[in-house]
């Protein structure tokens, strides 16, 4: 069995392995009970180690697809009903993003690859912890968080000249449950906020659930666009404006500080507040304007994570604001879920406490940096239209010029691409055909062959 193995792909050699031994026995149509080749021989045919054939029937075993049977092998096992998958053209929601069994290449994920994450360190600050503190084993984080990763979160911002004392600090599980915890202190039903457009999908489903009405502002590439905020507060009285300040998601682009300075006139003028969404923080690049710097936390409430850079796992973020706000959430935060892990609490702070972490974000930057760079070429050479060419993070918002949105998920679909729908980043879900690339997706061999065929269309249908 010659299976289509790519050594230079960022996907793991298992990973692999488990979509190609699915995929053969879907194309081969192969029968409950027949015989898999042995792990020698699969392994001998296709180069690769004994461990990852291992590896990878084990995990056809776990899922249903294979059964092992002792001193004979591994064997088809008998058919069982699966959910099926998206036919060509049918619109795919976020949430398939998150579905771990796909073999699709998600280019228009949240996240970096398995591959560019640094488990050496990770592990060692996790044995450290588990040897040196039991106590972060067992128990709860305090309210507020962890003191000494409070401490090293406070120095962190003091770099970003946001100079806070420590009851102006709360952890949360992720940036999610920051903004979760903000929405429901902060806002009631019927209550109305401003978001960006395009802008987070999750926070819109946020709050709806939670019945807040919305108001959408565009955002253009420098930031908000102005006109368009100021004409809606002649109108209405929204009581605050969720926004990206770095690299926003999904457009990438950061905020001009003459836009900056104008969105915190505003907010004074008409009396809102702004919740700035700094969850990229750690890959600025050079000088950028933050309203929580500018702001001084007056009107300003600042939240960020570690799950983009060091792990989406140890679900590790926080809220900085004025004490009283953080007072209320705390004790919200303390209903709805007792407190954070005090183990993936002190793992972070032993990370930044040795060096480590600013030596992985270091080495994230330049990486990012170079695929930035990479990509944007690739799309222009290709005749994409790009909404800005972003200095920085993970996204480029692009569409090709010559070709329909259904053709070009049906495209992905043929060359196992899965993208982010660009409806999924509008307020209301309309239709949108920009798409969100994570740029440090786009060398897999998959994503070249989908950048391939958009081009080789899109010239046809160009020249046609």
């Amino acid at each position: 069995m010659d299976l289509n193995i790519d050594r230079n792909a960022t996907e793991p050699m298992v990973r692999q392995l488990v979509a190609q031994l699915l995929g053969w026995i879907k194309r081969q149509r192969i029968r409950p009970g027949a015989r898999m080749p042995s792990i020698r021989q699969l392994a001998q045919e296709n180069g690769v180690s004994l461990a990852c054939v291992i590896k990878a029937y084990d995990q056809l075993v776990a899922s249903g697809v294979l059964e092992s049977r002792h001193g004979s092998g591994f064997f088809v096992a008998p058919q069982v009903s699966r959910p099926k998958e998206p036919a060509a053209g049918e619109e795919e929601g976020a949430w398939a993003l998150f579905e771990p069994q796909s073999s699709r290449l998600k280019l228009g994920c949240g996240w970096l690859p398995d591959a560019w994450r640094d488990d050496t360190d990770l592990g060692q600050a996790i044995r450290q912890v588990v040897r040196s503190d039991n106590h972060a084993l067992f128990n709860y984080s305090t309210p507020l968080g962890s003191v000494e990763l409070r401490q090293h979160i406070q120095k962190r911002l003091d770099l970003i000249d946001i100079h806070v004392d420590l009851p102006q600090i709360l952890t949360t599980q992720g940036a999610s449950q920051g903004l979760d915890l903000l929405v429901r202190t902060l806002l009631k039903p019927g209550d109305l906020v401003l978001v960006e457009s395009p802008g987070y999908y999750n926070l819109f489903n946020l709050l709806r659930l939670h019945g807040v009405r919305t108001l959408a502002v565009a955002r253009g590439t420098q930031g908000p666009a102005i006109e368009d905020l100021e004409r809606l507060l002649e109108q209405h009285k929204p009581a605050y404006f969720f926004l990206n300040s770095m690299y926003q998601n999904p457009t990438g682009t950061s905020l001009a500080p003459s836009v900056a300075y104008r969105l915190l006139q505003l907010a004074n003028q008409h009396d809102f507040k702004l919740i700035e969404d700094d969850i990229y923080a750690d890959f600025q690049n050079g000088v950028t304007s933050r309203l929580a710097t500018l702001d001084g936390l007056d009107r300003v409430i600042y939240l960020a994570s570690f799950s983009k850079t060091l792990s989406s796992s140890l679900r590790v973020g926080y809220v900085v604001a004025q004490p009283d706000i953080i007072n209320r959430l705390a004790e919200v935060k303390m209903v709805t879920g007792i407190g954070c892990s005090l183990l993936a609490e002190n793992v972070v702070a032993a990370l930044l406490a040795n060096g480590a972490y600013r030596k992985l974000i270091q080495r994230l930057r330049q990486r990012l940096n170079k695929q930035m760079a990479s990509a944007l070429r690739q799309l222009d050479q290709a005749h994409w239209e790009v909404f800005a060419e972003p200095t920085g993070g993970l996204f480029v918002w692009a569409r090709p010029r010559h070709l329909a949105a259904d053709r070009v998920q049906q495209i992905a679909q043929e060359t196992q691409v899965q993208l982010s729908q660009g409806s999924s980043f509008m307020p209301a879900g309309e239709a949108c055909d920009w798409l969100r690339l994570n740029v440090a997706f786009v060398p897999d061999v998959r994503a070249q062959r989908f950048f391939q065929r958009i081009e080789q269309e899109s010239l046809s249908h160009r020249d046609n």
